[in-house]
């Protein structure tokens, strides 16, 4: 079961939203329905599922809906038509009472303009949630004071507001946020307000909390780069409608629209892709119990000038480079061992493009992919790195480890 889903959301603004919904569903669009009977178009049949522990970030320009739909998530805006599923218990059918309870212990929401309260001091600001629970003063504060900690802004308890930087204000409004212990996070663009360096901080700053706390957050945002970093996934609005939902990988290398296509245009792939989004499987190998002659008959029929070498669970030994084969023949040794250059450029799969080009630039053999057991996933060489540099790395595929 989904931690979130969302199914068929409809959202029209105006005095008569259900007669227009269904002059909507009946094919009238949103340019022709708002000039006939005055009612905007918020959320056009929204669908999407998110998992336990996922970042889904909900991207668009403004006007999209993006806003309006995490708004409808939690019913600070009441959707037209459609569910809302937490945990299979449909939102949009709860009364007040368990609405606000449901918010209260599940649901947490951080706005963009971190709406704190300038007459409490930050740690009363932190605390507020769990003062709405009816949760005793000492224990809220104690509480309060922990997730502060959290957030590295533990010596500024006693402060005012108006005392903080613009990211610390943002992480006050965090801090409130985790301080009531959410399943969910609902995030209203919280780092468009903060200058650049500040906002990629507060960026790393939530992938850190994400990685101990593993919270369902759905992030919206306008940023395309801040969607492709933070995002497990992506789902791209327009004019209500959602036009493609997939991993940053995927809507990077597989817009599904000329409107995501001319999105990804100019975005920087190497901050996006990986290794295992350009590697190609070693299409040959030798064992380390094979000899040199083995090596040399592989690279032969492989035309290739250099074989990585295996142990018997696949873990990576090294590499073999034809010049040495050959020596080896010549002076009858047959221990491949003997002859393997372990010091080799080796990487994890998750490694960013970027972080590989001074590897690439420097490394005189295909670069190693191996999983956290050090087994052989994959190799890169420069030209594949370069070509995913240009999103041709799909392309890539015929390159062989030489």
């Amino acid at each position: 079961m989904p931690k979130i889903e969302v199914r068929n959301l409809y959202k029209v603004f105006g005095p008569h939203p259900l007669q227009a919904l269904k002059k909507l569903q009946a094919g009238l669009s949103k340019e022709r329905l708002l000039k006939q009977t005055g009612h905007t178009v918020g959320i056009h049949n929204v669908s999407f599922t998110v998992e336990q522990g996922e970042i889904f970030v909900v991207m668009g320009l403004s006007g999209s809906g993006k806003s309006t739909l995490v708004r409808c998530i939690n019913r600070l805006i009441e959707p037209t038509d459609g569910e809302v599923y937490i945990d299979g218990e449909n939102v949009t059918g709860l009364s007040l009472d368990k609405l606000r309870l449901l918010r209260q212990k599940k649901l947490a929401m951080v706005f963009q303009r971190f709406a704190l309260f300038p007459h409490r001091t930050i740690l009363q600001n932190v605390a507020y949630g769990l003062e709405i629970q009816g949760i005793e003063k000492k224990v809220r504060e104690e509480k309060a004071y922990e997730v502060l900690q959290t957030v590295g802004l533990k010596d500024w308890a006693a402060v005012y507001p108006e005392q903080l930087s613009g990211g610390m204000q943002q992480r006050v409004g965090l801090a409130r946020a985790l301080a009531v212990n959410p399943d969910i996070l609902l995030m209203d663009e919280p780092f468009s307000a903060l200058d650049p360096l500040i906002r990629k901080e507060m960026q790393e700053e939530l992938m850190e909390l994400q990685e101990k706390l593993q919270k369902t957050i759905i992030f919206i945002t306008h940023d395309l780069d801040e969607a492709l970093k933070l995002g497990d996934n992506i789902a791209i609005m327009k004019d209500g409608l959602i036009d493609q939902i997939g991993t940053p990988e995927e809507i990077l290398t597989n817009p599904a629209t000329e409107y995501v296509a001319n999105f990804v245009t100019d975005v920087d792939r190497s901050r996006v892709l990986r290794a295992e989004n350009i590697m190609i499987r070693p299409t040959a190998h030798v064992s380390s119990n094979d000899g040199p002659r083995v090596a040399l008959r592989k690279m032969k029929e492989e035309a290739l000038s250099s074989i990585f070498v295996i142990g018997d669970d696949r873990t990576l030994v090294g590499i073999v480079t034809v010049d040495r084969a050959v020596e080896a023949v010549k002076h009858k040794v047959t221990d491949l061992k003997k002859i393997v250059e372990t010091d080799i450029p080796v990487t994890s799969p998750d490694t960013l493009i970027q972080d590989l080009l001074p590897m690439a630039v420097t490394a005189r053999v295909p670069i190693a992919v191996i999983d956290e057991n050090k087994k052989l996933m994959g190799i890169i060489v420069r030209v594949t790195v370069l070509a995913g540099l240009l999103g041709g790395g799909e392309d890539s595929n015929d390159v062989g480890d030489s």
